[in-house]
């Protein structure tokens, strides 16, 4: 990619991490993007990345297919279990995100996603500032012993390689 060139991912290209948690597709790195990463991620039945915060990060989720059940607000009592029950000051409380559904977390924002259903879903998924979420996932891998697949596949605007 240069100044002048864009990038294009066609479907089924990028870098793949793939873990017993997750599979995650890296669209666009830090060397690609100042301003954020991209993924696609798959998120199996059952699993839940629990309730965390990032000082830094600014995250944006947008469901493709199937379900997850989604927070994203400081809850009136953080507790350390079952974030699905928690409820805002303001009234605001877990929901079920659907295909078309956009959750954006500004940075000091406690957030969680699980996939309460017995189908996968895909979301599309960014983090700003690169590579902040690029490293998470790397270091998702070498815990949890999964497998980094092939090759980039990523192409300039032009189609090359």
């Amino acid at each position: 990619m240069t100044a002048t060139e864009g990038l294009l991912v066609p479907p089924g290209h990028g870098r793949v991490v793939q873990t017993p948690a997750q599979h995650v597709t890296f669209k666009v790195t830090g060397s690609h993007s100042r301003t954020a990463s991209t993924f696609e991620v798959v998120v199996p039945p059952g699993f839940d990345v629990g309730a965390h915060v990032h000082t830094r990060s600014e995250e944006l989720f947008y469901v493709l297919e199937g379900e997850l059940d989604v927070l994203a607000f400081e809850p009136r009592i953080r507790t350390p279990d079952n974030w699905q029950r928690w409820e805002s000051s303001s009234g605001s409380r877990v929901v079920r995100a659907t295909p078309g559904t956009v959750i954006v977390v500004p940075p000091g924002c406690p957030h969680a996603f699980s996939n309460p259903t017995e189908t996968a879903a895909k979301m599309f998924f960014q983090a700003s500032p690169p590579p902040d979420h690029e490293r998470y996932f790397e270091e998702l891998l070498e815990i949890l012993g999964g497998r980094a697949a092939g090759s980039c596949g990523y192409r300039g605007a032009a189609g090359a390689l």
